[in-house]
């Protein structure tokens, strides 16, 4: 029995999906329930944070005046998480995903429109909160996720996972990248197309006077994000022995899919993530 958990447990690795809990729950209702209760929770966390955080964000934010711009709104969040549920994400997943993708514009509201760090902060929080709380509650973490120097669960390449020297290095690497690149469109072109297609900026000082390493405190939360989310789950997948290519007898079809495609399964999930 032991053996036949840990054997689905690697074929999920290798597979680089999360395992899908047991469930008394049909599996057609999963998915539903899951947007259902990420709307849920932001609507409430939203309204008792309201009376701290003021209206700045409804400032600067576009008013939904019609059902289509609020039924639009709750697709594209049914997206998000349908994305995530049917790519075979987990909590961590999609709470790493949440803050790469919700917060430049976070940032850019903070630092260009004066709005406060805790209200930006709240908001983010909030956004991270409720993609990663309703998938951990119907879904499992991968064993990626789980594995630590404690856990007897068999993960492929589980000392990369809990080596605290190369977490911190991969965390870094990756924020350095974010904060060269951000310095760079700084320097280059970002002011002035802030100044020009962005209305009601107050101040683009901030572009002027950063540096690489100012900007490293904030790019780190995004390292650290960028390593859970492409980093950690490729560690533990172990490329299935490629098949010989002949050049000489593919045909065309052949050689290009090889060209474009023809990489292991770790590079595939990077890429794909």
């Amino acid at each position: 029995m032991t053996r036949t958990v840990k054997a689905k447990a690697l074929a999920v690795v290798k597979d680089g999906e999360a395992p899908v809990r047991s469930s008394k729950l049909p599996p057609f209702v999963r998915f539903p329930l899951v947007l259902l209760l990420s709307l849920t929770l932001s609507s409430l966390l939203h309204s008792l944070s309201a009376p701290y955080t003021g209206l700045e964000l409804a400032a600067v934010s576009r008013k939904l005046e019609r059902w289509e711009e609020v039924v639009g709104l709750v697709g594209w969040r049914g997206i998000e998480l349908a994305l995530g549920w049917w790519g075979g994400y987990d909590g961590y997943d999609l709470a790493a995903l949440s803050l790469l993708s919700h917060g430049p514009p976070m940032y850019l509201l903070s630092t260009f429109y004066s709005i406060r760090t805790t209200t930006v902060l709240n908001s983010l929080l909030i956004d991270v909160l409720t993609t990663y709380i309703p998938f951990r509650l119907l879904r499992s973490l991968s064993p990626a996720h789980t594995a630590s120097s404690y856990s007897n669960t068999a993960v492929p390449n589980r000392e990369l996972l809990t080596d605290t020297t190369v977490q911190a290095v991969t965390t870094l690497l990756a924020a350095s990248i974010y904060s060269v690149t951000l310095y760079s469109a700084y320097v280059t072109f970002l002011p002035l197309y802030l100044a020009t297609y962005f209305e009601g900026i107050r101040t683009i000082e901030k572009a002027y006077t950063a540096t690489p390493f100012t900007l490293l405190p904030l790019s780190l939360v995004f390292g650290l994000a960028a390593k859970s989310f492409i980093f950690t789950p490729a560690a533990v997948i172990v490329d299935k022995r490629q098949r010989e290519f002949d050049p000489s007898k593919a045909s065309l079809g052949e050689t290009l899919r090889w060209n474009v495609w023809g990489y292991g399964d770790k590079t595939k999930m990077v890429i794909k993530r």
